[in-house]
C-alpha cells in the first residue's frame, strides 16, 4: 500500500493540477477504493505532522494543495499579483453563474441589470469561468460555467456543493425579483414538456 500511496502523491505533486481518481487506479493498476484509502491515508498523515500541504477532493479527483494557514507567506514569496481581489461586481457575476450555470452573458446582465462585459472578461482571464458550448437561440450566445479552479479557490469539491441561497436575507425587491425569476424558468421548463 505504501508504494501506491507514495506513487499518488508523486502524481498529484508533479501535476499541479486535479487528477481523477479512476485515473489514478488505471495509472497504477489498481481499484478506485485501493485509491480512495491511500488518498485517506495520506491526508491523516499530513494532518498528523501538521505538513504545509494538504489533499483537497475535487470533481471525483485529487490535488495537492498548500494549507490556507500558510497564504500569508506563500503571498510574501509569490508577490501580490497572485491574488489580487475580485470587485463586488465581479463576486456578483460570478455567484450568478455559479448558481445558474449554464448561463449566458446576457442572462447575467438581465439579472444584475448592468452590462457585465468587463466582469464576465476577468472571470474568464483568471480562469474562474470558461465556455461551456452556445445555446440553441438566435446569436447562439455563448454559455459559461464555473472550473476546476473555481471549486479549488472556493473549497468545493463540486458545483452541487455551494450553499443554498437564503431568500431571508436578500432585500425584499430582489428576493422577489429572484423568485419570480425563479418561477417563470420553471414555467418554461413545465410549457417545454408539455410540448414534447
Amino acid at each position: 500500500m505504501d508504494n501506491i500511496k507514495y506513487a499518488i502523491e508523486g502524481i498529484l505533486f508533479a501535476a499541479g493540477e486535479p487528477v481523477k481518481a479512476a485515473k489514478l487506479a488505471v495509472v497504477l493498476d489498481t481499484d478506485t477504493d485501493t485509491v480512495k484509502k491511500a488518498v485517506d491515508e495520506l491526508k491523516t498523515e499530513y494532518e498528523n505532522e501538521h505538513r504545509g500541504f494538504n489533499i483537497i477532493d475535487i470533481l471525483e479527483g485529487y490535488q495537492i494543495c498548500s494549507r490556507p494557514e500558510y497564504y500569508t507567506y506563500i503571498q510574501e514569496i509569490l508577490g501580490e499579483q497572485r491574488n489580487q481581489p475580485l470587485s463586488n461586481a465581479a463576486m456578483e457575476a460570478l455567484a450568478i453563474i455559479a448558481y445558474k450555470q449554464p448561463i449566458t452573458r446576457g442572462q447575467v446582465e438581465h439579472i444584475r441589470g448592468v452590462n457585465s462585459d468587463g466582469c464576465i472578461n476577468r472571470l474568464y482571464e483568471r480562469g474562474l469561468i470558461e465556455e461551456k458550448g452556445r445555446l440553441d437561440a438566435p446569436g447562439r450566445p455563448i454559455l459559461y460555467v464555473t472550473t476546476q479552479n473555481f471549486l479549488r479557490c472556493f473549497g468545493l469539491t463540486n458545483p452541487q456543493d455551494l450553499p443554498p441561497i437564503d431568500l431571508s436575507k436578500l432585500n425584499l425587491s430582489a428576493a422577489q425579483g429572484l423568485q419570480l425569476e425563479i418561477d417563470e424558468e420553471k414555467a418554461a421548463e413545465e410549457q417545454a414538456q408539455t410540448e414534447e
